[in-house]
C-alpha cells in the first residue's frame, strides 16, 4: 500500500488538518487518494447515504480528496452515550452499546477484522491512503489492545510522521518523550516530525529544529504557522452539528505545502524515501 500515517504527541495537535492538506495536494496531482481513520470517538457523524454514517472528520477529508466518502474510511465510530458507555458504529451501521472494559475485551477482534478489511478495500481502490491516528501512540497502558496508532501503521505497512503542537508548550519534551516510549520497531517506522501551530518568526526556531533533529535523529519536515479562517472543521468533538462552514481546502493545502517539505513527504508516501 502507498500511504502515510499522521500520528500526534497528543489529541488536538492538528492530525486531522494535516491529513486534509495531504489529501488535497495528492488529489490535485490526479492521484486517487483516500483518507482513513480506524476509530473515531465523536458526538457527530455524517450521513453518507444508504443509512451509513462515518465521522465528520473523514467525510471532510474525503471531500478534500475529491471523492465520495465510504464506510471503510472510518470503520469504527464511538458515539459517547455517557461517561462510561458509547454507541458503536461498525462500517457505518449501529453495532451496539458497550462500556470501556467490555469494548476492550469483546470488541478488539471484531474491530481489527474490520480495520484490516477496510485497509484492503482502500488499498485496492486507491493509489494512496492517508491515515490519521488518534491521541498519542505512547499510551503504554493501552498498547496491548490499541487499534488506532502503531498497530494500524504496521497493518498498513506505512511510514509515520509525528505531529506536535507548539502552541501548547512543551513541544520538545512531548516529541522526545513520545519517541522514547515507542517499541524499537515502531520507533523505526517514524520518519519525520512536524511542528504545528507556530506563531512568530520561524527563523527564531532554528535552534529548536536543530535540537530536535540532533536528539531524535529524525528530520523536522515542517514548521507550520498557525492559520486562522480556513473554515475546515478540525475536530469532531467541537462545534455544533449542522453548523455551516465554507472550507478553504486549496488555501490550507497551499499553506501546508509552503511550510512543509512536500517533496520528501510525497516521497515517503510512494516509497521513494527509505522506509
Amino acid at each position: 500500500m502507498n500511504g502515510i500515517m499522521i500520528q500526534g504527541t497528543a489529541s488536538h495537535v492538528g492530525k486531522s488538518m494535516i491529513c486534509t492538506a495531504i489529501c488535497r495536494l495528492l488529489a490535485d496531482e490526479g492521484i486517487r487518494t483516500a483518507p482513513f481513520k480506524s476509530q473515531n470517538m465523536s458526538a457527530f457523524t455524517t450521513d453518507i447515504g444508504d443509512g451509513l454514517h462515518i465521522s465528520r472528520a473523514q467525510s471532510v477529508q474525503a471531500e478534500a480528496a475529491k471523492i465520495p466518502p465510504v464506510p471503510e474510511m472510518n470503520p469504527i465510530v464511538l458515539k459517547p452515550a455517557d461517561d462510561r458507555t458509547a454507541d458503536i458504529l461498525l462500517l457505518g451501521r449501529p453495532f451496539g452499546e458497550m462500556d470501556g472494559m467490555e469494548y476492550r475485551e469483546r470488541f478488539f477482534r471484531i474491530g481489527m477484522e474490520a480495520i484490516r478489511k477496510s485497509l484492503r478495500v482502500l488499498g485496492d481502490r486507491y493509489d494512496a491512503v492517508v491515515i490519521e491516528g488518534a491521541g498519542s501512540p505512547a499510551e503504554v497502558n493501552l498498547n496491548d489492545r490499541e487499534m488506532v496508532n502503531m498497530r494500524v501503521a504496521r497493518e498498513a505497512d506505512v511510514p509515520v510522521l509525528l505531529v506536535a503542537d507548539i502552541e501548547r508548550g512543551g513541544v520538545f519534551a512531548s516529541v522526545i518523550g513520545t519517541l522514547a516510549l515507542l517499541d524499537m520497531q515502531d520507533r523505526n517506522r517514524v520518519k519525520g516530525i512536524l511542528i504545528n501551530k507556530f506563531r512568530g518568526d520561524i527563523r527564531l526556531f532554528q535552534s529548536g529544529i536543530d535540537f530536535l533533529e540532533n536528539h531524535t535523529g529524525l528530520p523536522v519536515l515542517g514548521v507550520l504557522p498557525y492559520m486562522d479562517g480556513h473554515g475546515i472543521q478540525e475536530e469532531d468533538s467541537l462545534g455544533k452539528e449542522g453548523e455551516p462552514y465554507r472550507p478553504l481546502y486549496d488555501e490550507w493545502a497551499a499553506h501546508f505545502r509552503n511550510y512543509a517539505d512536500w517533496p520528501r513527504i510525497r516521497g515517503l508516501i510512494f516509497g521513494e524515501e527509505g522506509r
